[in-house]
């Protein structure tokens, strides 16, 4: 597995808060591969719209309307 840029230890929090009572490293460490995924699609989309909008700079408004895009709302 690459190495990710995403800490492990806030998946293990984030299955917990889904609730959770145990959670294994290896379903950790996927869910990480997973957000990491999807954040590098939000990320690519919003670098298009603030591209397209003539900036540089993504914006959080930029991220918002991706996010939306990406996740299908």
């Amino acid at each position: 597995m690459a190495d990710l840029e995403v800490a492990v230890a806030p998946m293990h929090r984030l299955c917990k808060k889904a609730g959770a009572e145990r959670v294994s490293e290896a379903a950790a460490k996927e869910l990480a591969k997973a957000l990491e995924e999807i954040g590098v699609k939000i990320a690519k989309e919003a670098l298009d719209f603030a591209m397209h909008a003539g900036r540089r700079t993504i914006k959080a408004k930029d991220i918002e309307i991706a996010a939306k895009k990406v996740m299908g709302k």
